[in-house]
């Protein structure tokens, strides 16, 4: 019988895939535990139909990412700071504070844990930052930190 895997089963296989099982091991086991589903054409429409909704939601996340990255890519983002006598920072520059700069200055959302630092930022300078937007799209930028008037 064929069935539509409902869940990941061990030794049976992964969550959305179509197996032929034995009908003793569907019936009693897969279909009866809502593990599965007998994979008649409606299911199998139900099923190309929520794989095409994930593939275009995986596709727009894609292309918001894109988007974002071509915009700041090479871009510098500017921060005033205050900062003791010895030219160290009070705190320092996260990745917060650099996602709220890029929604600043262009109105766009930046996860800050998405924001990668190659060192932490505790004195005055322009450092290399990477934004990892998604899975193989990135955008290098600079901050600058300058001294508060």
């Amino acid at each position: 019988m064929k069935v539509i895997l409902l869940q990941d089963v061990q030794g049976t296989g992964k969550k959305g895939e179509v197996k032929e099982v034995k009908d003793g091991f569907a019936r009693n086991c897969l279909i009866k535990q809502k593990l599965a589903v007998e994979a008649t054409n409606t299911n199998m429409n139900i099923l190309e139909g929520q794989q095409a909704h994930a593939q275009h939601k995986i596709d727009t996340e894609i292309a918001n990412a894109k988007k974002i990255a071509g915009v700041i890519e090479g871009k510098t983002f500017s921060t005033a700071m205050k900062a003791g006598a010895n030219g160290k920072l009070f705190g320092s520059v996260t990745g917060k504070d650099i996602s709220k700069m890029i929604k600043d200055a262009h109105g766009l959302d930046v996860d800050k844990k998405k924001i990668v630092l190659k060192n932490e930022i505790k004195t005055f300078g322009v450092f290399e930052a990477e934004a990892r937007l998604y899975n193989g799209v990135t955008a290098k930028f600079k901050v600058q930190v300058t001294e508060l008037q």
